[in-house]
This record gives structure tokens, sequence and C-alpha cells, in this order.
């Protein structure tokens, strides 16, 4: 209901304010932050007031544009590729960091991927769960991984809930695997206490993933 209304605009900024004031509040006690992701409505996409929106959570809590990672569904990209790709290019503007999420559902073409000013590719859970019983499953995000590295983007595989999974996702140089194989969602107050245990160690890219790819 709320994304066939304007609810979900108002409850979209929300979210952009509040992850700021988080994430401000997680920095003002020196602790390690890590990017926090942001899932993005077709309706948000689609619209005008995205970009002013996180600008404004942006400002108002004085946090560092690349904190905030935007990510947007291969579907909703395809609805009308001019308009996000046009999005797209102010986000990275302002220095937000922006996923392609889902990516292999949506039925882009080479050309789109090419297109879209995107950091980070995440490959959509189905693939990652078949990928060590299917053959096709296996070969989709194998081929998937080699394609993000060679346009130089980041590989993030979602849904890991296996050894299996993770050991096929390191093999192919995957670059960060989430899911619940490493943990639960957390309120902030955990995600803190995880945050404050890596402050003196090498820091985790989120509460429930892993690094699997170091840069050489």
């Amino acid at each position: 209901m709320a994304e066939e209304s304007d609810l979900i605009l108002q409850l979209g900024n929300w979210v952009f304010d509040e992850v700021a004031r988080q994430i401000r509040a997680w920095t003002g006690e020196g602790l390690a932050v890590v990017p926090v992701a942001i899932n993005v409505s077709a309706r948000q996409c689609l619209g005008n007031g995205l970009v002013r929106a996180v600008s404004a959570a942006l400002e108002k809590h004085g946090i560092a544009p690349r904190l905030l990672e935007l990510e947007i569904t291969e579907t909703t990209a395809m609805k009308d590729v001019e308009h996000v790709e046009s999005l797209l290019a102010q986000l990275k503007k302002i220095g937000v960091r922006v996923a392609l999420d889902d990516f292999g559902t949506g039925y882009s073409s080479l050309s789109h991927l090419r297109r879209f000013p995107i950091t980070v590719l995440k490959i959509d859970q189905s693939f990652v769960w078949g990928a060590t019983r299917n053959a096709d499953d296996a070969a989709i995000a194998r081929a998937t991984i080699a394609l993000a590295h060679n346009l130089s983007l980041k590989v993030i595989a979602e849904g890991v809930e296996t050894e299996g999974q993770r050991a096929f996702l390191a093999l192919q140089d995957c670059d960060i695997a989430q899911g619940y194989f490493y943990g639960r969602p957390n309120s902030a107050d955990a995600a803190r206490q995880l945050l404050a245990g890596q402050r003196e160690r090498d820091p985790a890219p989120a509460a429930t993933g892993a690094v699997l790819r170091r840069e050489a």
C-alpha cells in the first residue's frame, strides 16, 4: 500500500534521515563505521525527489556521502533506463555509493550495465542458493563475478547461508558475501557492539557479511 501511494516517499525520507543520524552518532563515538546500504523503492527511483532527500539528510547530519550506499533493483532500473541513468549520475556526483541489486532477475542488457554509473553489483540470492546444486546457476554466478570485475565493480553475493556457498564464492574471487551464514539482522545497539569490537581489528564490511577478496 505504501508503494502504491505517496506514503513510501515519506517513509523513504525518514529512513534516509534516521540512517544518517545513526551514522553520525557512531562516528561521534569514534567507531569504525562502514557504509550503510539502503534499499530504495521503485517509486522513489522513478520520482524526482530522491537526490534532494539524500542530500538533505547528509547535510543535516554532516556525514561523509561515501558512508551511504543506495540499492536499486535491476527490475526498477529497467522501468525507465534514461531516468535512472540520470539519477545514478547525480548520486555519484554527490559522492553516494550505488549498488545494482538483485542482478540477474531484471533482464538488463550489457549495454545498460555499462551505462549505469554504479559502484557495486549484487548477485541475486537465487543464483547463490543454486550455485552449489545447479550447474547453470553456478555458471551465471561465475560469469557475473567475472563481468563485474572486468567493469571495475565490486561484487556482493546475497543470501549466503552455507559453508559450501561461501567456499564457492571465495573460489570465484567474489569480493563480499552477506547472509545468515554470517549473522541475522541486528538492532542499532547490537551493531554498535560489533563496530566497537572492530575498533582494534580490520573493519568488516557489514554486521551480516564478510570480505572474501582483498585488494592487491
